[in-house]
């Protein structure tokens, strides 16, 4: 019985990866000095460096954003203190009596300096999206549930979860809007993110060192933005919990080896948590599901991780499909058709996310190709980790990296699947590329020379993808203002029109107000407006009255979004405006340096 314990203690161990640190040599420990100084150096550059960050964000000129973002108006201060933030780290890391707290105090810097800038530059509300999703939690606290007539956002009513939370939240603690929090979703939807990645990291190895590399890495390189105020950031917080506590139940987790779990079997409360965090995805956002359950079908290949997944796995088919059959079905019923179609044309939907650069700013090219270079060393290097490190591929890891793929390939989301693919990715890559560059015991300095500058150069690629793209992104107080004035005065059933989605407060009472936006009208539609602005324009409010007036809203970064994408060309704003002021039946209502409304009620002339 006792070798019969032995052999199955030490097959399992060969699955779990490197363990916790061995005892620092004696001749290392003997040389006090060096590594007192060391250790002194990683305790002080911290708070250095969260200091130099706060200092640098005093005189910041928005205005001056372009092609570039916010890396155009950083100041050198801002990037000394990530540098020199990002430096301690890989001190840290050579410094095997490096303690947790201090590794969880890096990496909860890097999340501040990172994902807490533009909350604290900014005077409102980050990207447009997240006022679009204020405005359906709003809807949906005046309508006490279902919002009617919500056009485009009806979808929002067929996945309700995470608006309705919401919703509950402010009845519950009396404010008044989502507004107030979600300014800080960025920083607290990544603080609250590194729990989940811990719990993940820590099924495959005890190494601390390894599993803090992989959290910094998986920071580093989180460039696609999906963490503000939205059903995907909750989904893909409560997805990797998920994913968690599967894997520490696996065979191959370092917990079944010390003993902590029951071989091959769910305790009852940790599976009902699971089912329970399936039901909230499933009933939040539309994707998330499908990757969890392309997440579970891959992981439940192996023999051995069966009677762990299967069960998971079924339960969750169960929930989507009475999901689908009950609240979803009229999304399901009306785009049936389109996702059948999609599923024979894997190479589109592959690529439907590499949209054409040719009419984009240059600096948005660039951009670009450096999001698309980040994302491909990502997977390059955790490739490699595959063939180099043979334990990885005893774990899941490697199977939950190419899990998103066929649900890359059977649907294109709108172009957006490719990043949402490398998003769901990214936890696991994270740790197959740390257990690449950090091999278990001293961190060499040779090892240590190539480590650090890989970590600069994840990030330098981070900030282009994460930064580059704010000049569209940040609205200013005027722009602000205008939105609400629109809300505030229009009528029900007046049309709210706009060149992009780039406004905020554009869907504040879009049950009541149908919209328009320019950019995404047919091709044919988008030439008559920039061939002629006003006739082109008058096509989609030819049915305008004063009692159901048009409201054009024109704002700084409706033209900074056509200017980077050139989807339209970059003067429209201002040739649409000037073209509108000539018109006496457009009647400007609200005007600010940032932003000018013009109302039309059907070619009175007054």
């Amino acid at each position: 019985m006792g070798k019969l314990q032995a052999l199955t203690n030490g097959r399992t161990a060969s699955f779990a990866g490197p363990g916790p640190p061995r005892p620092a040599p004696a001749g290392e420990r003997g040389r006090s000095g060096r590594t007192t100084a060391r250790q002194w150096a990683v305790r002080l550059i911290l708070p250095s460096a969260l200091v130099l960050w706060l200092l640098s964000l005093r005189n910041v000129h928005l205005a001056e954003m372009r092609d570039y973002g916010l890396l155009q108006v950083l100041p050198v201060l801002f990037w000394v203190a990530l540098g020199l933030l990002t430096f301690g780290f890989c001190l840290a890391l050579t410094d095997r009596r490096s303690a947790a707290g201090w590794f969880a105090g890096y990496v909860l810097g890097l999340i501040a300096v990172i994902h807490a800038t533009p909350t604290l530059l900014y005077p409102t509300l980050r990207y447009s999206w997240a006022w679009k999703h204020v405005a359906v939690v709003d809807a949906v606290i005046r309508h006490r549930g279902e919002v009617p007539h919500a056009d485009k956002l009806a979808i929002y009513n067929q996945w309700p979860g995470f608006f309705d939370l919401n919703a509950f939240f402010l009845q519950a603690t009396g404010l008044d809007s989502a507004l107030g929090y979600a300014t800080w979703t960025p920083p607290v939807f990544n603080a609250l993110m590194l729990a989940p990645l811990l719990l993940l990291y820590r099924t495959v190895t005890r190494d601390r060192r390894l599993i803090w590399g992989a959290a910094w890495i998986y920071y580093s390189c989180s460039w696609v933005g999906q963490d503000y105020f939205a059903p995907q950031a909750f989904a893909f917080l409560l997805f990797v919990t998920v994913i968690a506590l599967v894997m520490g139940q696996l065979p191959t987790s370092v917990l079944y080896r010390a003993g902590g779990i029951r071989a091959g079997r769910w305790p009852l409360g940790r599976f009902v948590l699971v089912v329970v965090l399936m039901a909230v995805i499933i009933t939040s956002h539309p994707l998330t599901p499908l990757m969890l359950l392309s997440a579970l079908v891959v992981l439940s290949l192996p023999r051995r991780n069966r009677r762990i997944v299967l069960p998971v796995l079924a339960a969750a088919v169960a929930l989507n499909m009475a999901w689908y059959a009950t609240v979803a079905r009229p999304y399901i019923a009306e785009n049936l058709h389109d996702f059948l179609g999609e599923l024979l044309k894997p190479d589109t939907n592959v690529v439907s996310g590499l949209a054409a650069l040719g009419t984009a700013a240059p600096g948005h090219v660039v951009v670009a190709w450096v999001d698309r270079s980040l994302s491909a060393a990502v997977f390059l290097l955790a490739a490699v980790a595959f063939l180099a490190r043979p334990w990885v591929r005893r774990t899941g890891l490697p199977l939950l990296v190419v899990a998103p793929l066929p649900v890359l390939a059977a649907n294109a989301y709108g172009g957006e699947m490719i990043f949402r693919a490398y998003l769901f990715a990214l936890p696991a890559a994270s740790l197959l590329i740390a257990a690449l560059f950090l091999k278990r015991g001293s961190l060499s300095p040779l090892r240590a020379a190539v480590v650090c500058p890989l970590l600069f150069a994840l990030l330098a690629g981070l900030v282009f993808g994460y930064y580059g793209k704010e000049s569209a992104n940040y609205f200013e107080k005027d722009e602000v203002a205008a939105g609400r004035f629109v809300a505030d005065t229009s009528p029900p059933g007046s049309t709210i029109v706009s060149l992009t989605s780039a406004v905020p407060g554009l869907y504040m009472r879009y049950d009541e107000n149908p919209q328009v936006q320019l950019d995404a009208q047919d091709i044919a539609d988008q030439r008559r407006l920039v061939e002629n602005p006003v006739e082109g324009l008058e096509g989609f409010i030819h049915r305008a009255t004063p009692q159901q007036p048009a409201y054009i809203i024109l704002t700084r970064a409706q033209a900074a979004d056509l200017y980077q994408r050139g989807v339209l060309p970059a003067d429209t704003v201002e040739r649409l405006e000037s073209a509108l002021s000539k018109d006496p039946d457009y009647i400007p209502v609200y005007r600010s340096k940032d932003a000018v409304v013009y109302r039309y009620q059907g070619g009175t002339g007054s």
